[in-house]
């Protein structure tokens, strides 16, 4: 009848807690009739014990919990019979953060791609804005890209009319960002084609050549 509790759960469970928030996990032997040492573990790293903190009841703190935590379980094992265990896995709820490239500059007639790169749990939703109105998508020239992670407004061939600032709006039942990209149109750059440079460059060299063969005898007579 030996088993072991975590915060009085003698079953496996999840654990549900915000960004920051401290964490205090107990371990407790039940129906024990000796003493017994208690492990502690985070994934398959073993957590170091003070000698004070093994025997019959151990207690951990994870202070705070940070992004790092959110899916990680931490398991407590009976020393001498390690079959003898619970584990609770952490779900750490924090809202949208956001990172990406804030201004780009393009090309006219190129292609762009804004990429909005966003972390949150739960997974969040994304709304583009543009110069603080929703977007509307142009068919053929927008394409929207979604991951859990990742969000991307492509634009093929940007015109002068596409200058101005993108939002990327993202939400989530933990919280709202915004993150702002500046999108810069150029002129496009006059393109000279290498076949003619290389024609010109030719005729140029052929011309001052046979202009050469054509007066060598005036060229000798000076000589």
């Amino acid at each position: 009848g030996l088993e072991l509790s975590v915060n009085n759960h003698t079953a496996d469970f999840p654990l549900t807690t915000w960004l920051d928030y401290n964490i205090s996990l107990s371990c407790l032997v039940q129906n024990s009739s000796q003493a017994e040492e208690l492990l502690w573990y985070r994934g398959d790293g073993k957590v170091d014990l003070k000698d004070g903190n093994k025997v019959n009841v151990s207690n951990i703190c994870i202070s705070p919990a940070t992004e790092s935590d959110n899916g990680v379980t931490f398991t407590c094992k009976l020393a001498r019979n390690t079959s003898v265990q619970v584990s609770v896995t952490l779900n750490v709820l924090f809202p949208p953060q956001l990172s990406g490239e804030e201004s780009l500059q393009i090309e006219e007639e190129k292609d762009v791609t804004l990429t909005c790169n966003a972390k949150s749990n739960p997974q969040a939703q994304t709304a583009w804005y543009k110069n603080n109105t929703i977007l509307t998508l142009e068919q053929n020239r927008y394409q929207l890209y979604q991951t859990s992670e990742v969000f991307q407004l492509s634009i093929t061939q940007v015109q002068k009319s596409d200058n101005g600032t993108y939002t990327c709006m993202v939400s989530s039942p933990s919280g709202e960002r915004s993150k702002d990209f500046h999108l810069i149109v150029e002129d496009k750059k006059p393109v000279f084609p290498k076949e003619a440079v290389i024609a010109a460059a030719v005729v140029v060299i052929l011309t001052v050549f046979f202009g050469i063969v054509a007066r060598r005898d005036a060229i000798f007579t000076v000589w």
